[in-house]
């Protein structure tokens, strides 16, 4: 039977909090007081107003409970009920309008318990209104219920006073069994909820990190829910226990219970209908619309929620976009697309930059005893059409995996590589550097577009979209290890040696040898192993062309970098850059929630937190700043270290003659590139199959556009232009004549 609660009518509207919960000398309303920022003064109604009251059929357990303005229209409030304290702002003759919808301030036909209004509200038809704060100017229409209770802890990981430890809420990211589990919290960055669940092993770190969720907020009991200010709720259910920022459009909502909707003038957040929300921080400029249901989620600022999609213990980055479709138990970092209703993820990292294309599976995850699978895909990462994965597997940066569906467990530690499982012959086939053989457009084009979607109002938390990045550098120089080695071990089989093993250094030097003086054809079979958890071949293809290429980009970002940076800092001869360059490291890198961090900084901050040096979330969030604004110059140092590397050269033999020549290969290098983003999509003017949808070349050209015009070749093709512009300034400083 349900428990129905029967206490006498004069007690609705007060003992928001019971007694024991409020400290002496303190009333039930101290809280709401701090939280009540306004310039207003109250004063009790007179007789008359509240006869005028009366006679609009309005009612009150205490009129002297009812707090106005000076400026005050008796008129202006119909029909209403009211209960406890309740402080109405300033009421004029207007309506407010929003969208078309129109309605006149005053508050008309509601039930409002102990709430404060703003200046100029305009509240009709809200048949339970209870302990809420009201911005100005707030337009509020047709909700049946808009309430918070004392123990409200708006999607926050914390618990209240007098609360059990069972009724926290956790974020169960990265895994089904709730190893990994965080306390959600407003203002939680990506990078806070990757470090929170991957290192796990540290318990120091993460009590630290449990007290710093603590210690931001308060345990007392007794806050109001919030509605800022010029914030549109209408035709909703149930609010409930819910926190809004300013600006803010809630339209149709069926649910939203438990949570911080966060929004601003310049970042203004919707919630549009049908949706169901519990549990959650939702940040600023975000989108949710049309049948959406989360439940124990963060989505990160810009972010959205579309099409029936239904997020559930999962964390959505900055910039990141998923409709129709499932996502469950995941750590999604910034700039993700997933829009097809068939698409399933599960358990997984999912490190930005990334896009799940229809049917695939990535959430296969009871293959063990446990449901305790994980995946681990760095940025770029692109499953494509009906990819069934099977969980353990990880996979390198800017990895793209053909339709198929994957009979073991996956590790890929080659970036820009197509994955397929070839069935006839049963062998996995491995392409590194496909995207910039065959795909240059595309890969381009990528890393313009989620740099022109960073819609984030606050970037002192630089996030990295280049495709040639630190930890994609690194990540080409462990594949050419790779390469090597296995170039080394299949010739080795094939000159007679099958029988007898080679040991790795021995393998890693053969294969090198082997492919610098191109003894390898790029058609050749070479074999590589632990890159899938199965016995068969794994073959990798053109992988001497692959070679060539990760050595020429690797030197094409370390002169790029420098060309930056002589542009940037004015240097005007080869003397004044050799001063400036820094001195050569090349430490590994991490993507911490779509930022770029050295793994010995990183260490540092931890070191940080464990003596009490770094002693809150903000604190860790200026770390992150402060690592940000030394970004150019870690790069810079990271690019410098890694031409060395790759040519083999110590810093003195770094000389001028060697520097022009370098510039005039990545001139060279950065013209291939602008050739092959163009060829790339010229292809799709040139294949038949792609023509024959049209009856005419006109009518092709209507539908996608003329390939002269497309928009971002000619802006590579310009890049091109200032980049050949810039060597030429740079020659003629140093003393050299140009040819560009």
């Amino acid at each position: 039977m349900n428990k129905i609660n029967k206490e006498p009518i004069s007690s609705l509207g007060y003992n928001f909090v019971k007694p024991e919960y409020i400290p002496k000398g303190r009333d039930e309303y101290y809280l709401r007081n701090i939280q009540h920022r306004t310039h207003n003064t109250y004063r009790h109604l007179t007789s008359i107003e509240i006869r005028q009251l009366i006679a609009n059929d309005n009612t009150s357990d205490n009129w002297d409970n009812v707090l106005v303005n000076s400026v005050f229209n008796a008129d202006l409030i119909q029909r209403c009920k009211f209960y406890g304290l309740i402080r109405i702002g300033k009421l004029e003759p207007y309506f407010l309008e929003f969208n078309n919808l129109r309605l006149p301030v005053g508050l008309y036909n509601s039930i409002i318990v102990s709430s404060d209004f703003g200046d100029n509200v305009a509240i009709d038809n809200v048949n339970f209104m209870s302990h809420y704060i009201i911005g100005n100017d707030v337009i509020i229409g047709n909700v049946n219920e808009l309430a918070t209770t004392d123990h409200a802890k708006f999607g926050n990981g914390i618990i209240k006073r007098g609360e059990s430890e069972s009724v926290r809420i956790w974020l169960e990211l990265c895994n089904e069994n709730a190893g990994r589990s965080v306390m959600p919290f407003n203002g939680m960055q990506a990078a806070d909820a990757y470090l929170w669940s991957k290192y796990r092993g540290d318990d120091v770190l993460m009590e630290k990190f449990k007290t710093f969720t603590e210690e931001r907020f308060d345990k007392r009991r007794g806050y109001y829910g919030k509605v800022g200010d010029r914030t549109v709720i209408k035709n909703s259910s149930i609010i409930k226990d819910v926190w809004i920022g300013s600006d803010a459009y809630i339209k149709g909502a069926n649910k939203l219970k438990n949570l911080t909707i966060n929004s601003s003038p310049d970042a203004k957040t919707q919630i549009g209908e049908g949706c169901e929300l519990v549990n959650g921080i939702i940040g600023s400029g975000c989108r949710v619309f049309y049948g959406v249901k989360a439940v124990r989620f963060i989505l990160a600022d810009n972010s959205q929620l579309k099409y029936g999609a239904r997020l559930i213990n999962s964390y959505l980055g900055d910039n990141a976009t998923i409709s129709c479709c499932e996502v469950l138990n995941s750590l999604i970092f910034p700039a993700h697309e997933q829009h097809h209703n068939n698409s399933f993820l599960c358990a997984a990292v999912v490190m930005g930059q990334s896009n799940m294309a229809a049917g695939a599976t990535i959430g296969s995850n009871h293959n063990s005893r446990g449901p305790d699978g994980e995946l681990i895909a760095g940025r770029g990462f692109w499953p494509g059409l009906c990819v069934s994965l099977k969980h353990n597997s990880k996979f390198a940066s800017f990895t793209i995996i053909a339709k198929g569906d994957f009979p073991a467990e996956l590790n890929i530690p080659i970036p820009f590589s197509l994955v397929s499982n070839d069935v006839s012959n049963d062998k996995l086939i491995v392409m590194p550097g496909y995207w910039f053989m065959y795909n240059m457009y595309a890969l381009a084009r990528n890393a313009g577009k989620y740099a022109s979607r960073d819609k984030r109002t606050d970037k002192s938390i630089e996030f990295e979209y280049d495709f040639l990045a630190p930890d994609t550098v690194n990540e080409m120089f462990d594949s050419l290890i790779l390469i090597k080695k296995s170039a080394g071990e299949t010739w080795s089989v094939k000159e007679g040696q099958k029988n007898k093993k080679i040991n790795e250094q021995t393998a890693i030097h053969l294969g090198e040898k082997l492919l610098e003086q191109n003894k390898i054809p790029d058609d050749a079979e070479i074999l590589a192993r632990g890159l899938e958890n199965m016995d068969r071949k794994v073959q990798l293809v053109k992988a001497p062309k692959a070679y060539r290429l990760f050595k020429e980009l690797i030197i094409y970002y370390g002169m790029s970098q420098l060309v930056q940076t002589i542009q940037l800092q004015n240097i005007s001869s080869f003397e004044q850059l050799v001063k400036t360059l820094p001195k050569p490291s090349r430490s590994k890198w991490l993507n911490i929630g779509g930022q770029l961090m050295t793994e010995p900084a990183l260490k540092t901050m931890i070191r940080n937190i464990h003596s009490g040096k770094i002693k809150s979330w903000n604190e860790v969030h200026d770390y992150y700043k402060e690592n940000s604004r030394q970004y150019a110059s870690q790069k810079l140092q990271h690019a410098f270290s890694s031409l060395l590397e790759i040519l083999k050269l110590s810093p003195q033999k770094f000389t001028k003659k060697m520097f022009l020549q370098l510039l005039r290969q990545a001139v060279a290098t950065k013209e291939w590139m602008t050739r092959n983003i163009y060829e790339s999509r010229a292809k799709d003017y040139q294949n038949e199959f792609r023509k024959m949808v049209y009856d005419t070349e006109k009518e092709m050209e209507k539908v996608i556009g003329k390939l002269k015009d497309n928009t971002f070749i000619n802006q590579q093709q310009e890049e091109l232009k200032q980049f050949k512009k810039q060597v030429a300034v740079i020659l003629k400083d140093f003393g050299v004549e140009s040819r560009y």
